[in-house]
């Protein structure tokens, strides 16, 4: 328990005196460095869980959450109906999928073709976004292109493009690449600027013609009502097509995910150290109050009050400093947080400089999400360092001699 004499010595220590400058000072940096501290830890620890959960929506919104391919036999279409009696299910979709070369006037590029059959095409998630463009149906000879595809293009709906096809046709002069015309149908936007730019939606009856692909060869694809559960569901359905081959949304982006987790705690270890620095502030102020009071220390000894008061005391001034800053660092990192993406487009509105270019990050947007977890976290540690800083030059004082203090100060 802390007694009121504690609490009044503590509170006469945090009131410095003008003959206290310095230690006052050194007092305003503590809480300064401190503060900052735990706000730029919040605010990157918020960027970084913002980008990593806005990529896998990104990322599951425009992708299966569960894909099952055959090794080499035609898949059972009869085990569909397994899968329709799981509940956590949320639709089932055949595909197929290959590569091919867009042609259009001067600018030739690789895509990714995925196609689904006429109808299904408008039950993804992105031809559900208020952004989609056209036809939501797949007809033949009809093609879905991204946002950022149309404008390298220079194309938009109701113009055509040249698909050049890999496999090749059997001629006089020998193997000439296959090549079909298309008419753009659509056009969607994923939020992922590199799967607008590299992916195209094709009929999967047009895309096996184009691309000499047999049945084996298409794909079932699985979207959850939770995208979370993957791991538990692909156990269920690893027992349903034994012979297939199984993989997720998770397994696919696997390594990304591993550098973003690994990535995240050096930056939170990294930046750990600046409430470290600021907390050597605390260290230094009370060293130096206590040198200053030793007198005014040894008259409480000699008026009857322990060293564990004086030290509670001196404990409590300094951990008292890292608690009120701790709080305002995590308030100005939360606003700050909040704030973010009005504050990366001020700043690049004056310094006329793109501080998060889409064309790297793949993001329209700087993203934040302030995770409870993490602010308790940073709040203890803060508190703990706060702690071990304030308790470090109070333990000083029971080595203090009284006799000596008062005969020569």
């Amino acid at each position: 328990m802390i007694s009121k004499l504690e609490k009044k010595i503590t509170l006469r220590y945090l009131r410095t005196r003008k003959s206290d400058g310095f230690i006052n000072i050194i007092s305003i940096f503590s809480f300064i460095g401190i503060s900052l501290g735990v706000a730029v830890l919040i605010i990157v620890m918020s960027v970084m869980n913002g980008f990593r959960t806005e990529l896998i929506s990104k990322i599951i919104g425009s992708n299966p959450h569960i894909i099952v391919k055959s090794y080499q036999n035609d898949i059972n279409l009869k085990k569909i109906e397994n899968l329709k009696k799981l509940k956590k299910i949320e639709k089932i979709l055949i595909s197929a999928d290959g590569q091919a070369v867009i042609v259009n006037k001067n600018y030739t590029k690789g895509i990714q073709l995925r196609g689904y059959k006429k109808n299904s095409f408008q039950n993804l998630d992105l031809v559900k976004n208020k952004t989609f463009e056209g036809n939501k149906k797949l007809n033949h000879k009809h093609i879905s292109i991204g946002k950022e595809l149309s404008y390298n293009l220079n194309v938009n709906i109701g113009d055509k493009i040249v698909l050049m096809s890999p496999s090749g046709i059997e001629s006089i002069v020998g193997t000439l690449p296959k090549q079909d015309t298309f008419i753009i149908d659509s056009i969607f936007e994923s939020g992922l600027i590199e799967f607008d730019d590299n992916v195209a939606f094709i009929n999967i009856n047009d895309l096996q013609g184009f691309m000499n692909l047999k049945e084996n060869e298409k794909s079932i694809e699985i979207f959850l009502n939770n995208p979370n559960n993957v791991n538990q569901l692909k156990e269920i359905i690893s027992n349903i097509f034994v012979d297939s081959f199984i993989y997720t949304w998770n397994d696919l982006n696997k390594s990304l995910f591993s550098a973003l987790k690994v990535e995240r705690n050096v930056m939170f270890i990294i930046l750990s150290l600046i409430i470290i620095v600021a907390a050597f502030n605390i260290i230094s102020g009370l060293t130096i109050l206590i040198k200053n009071k030793t007198k005014e220390i040894a008259i409480l000894k000699t008026l009857g009050l322990s060293n564990e008061s004086i030290k509670k005391s001196f404990f409590l001034t300094g951990l008292t400093i890292g608690f009120f800053a701790t709080t305002s660092g995590i308030f100005l990192g939360i606003l700050f947080s909040i704030n973010i993406e009005k504050i990366r487009i001020f700043l690049s509105s004056v310094f006329k400089f793109e501080i998060f270019p889409s064309d790297i990050y793949f993001l329209e947007k700087l993203p934040s999400e302030i995770n409870l977890n993490s602010v308790l976290i940073i709040f203890f540690i803060s508190l703990l360092i706060s702690a071990i800083a304030s308790y470090l030059p109070a333990r000083r004082i029971s080595k203090m001699s009284t006799f000596r203090a008062l005969r020569y100060e």
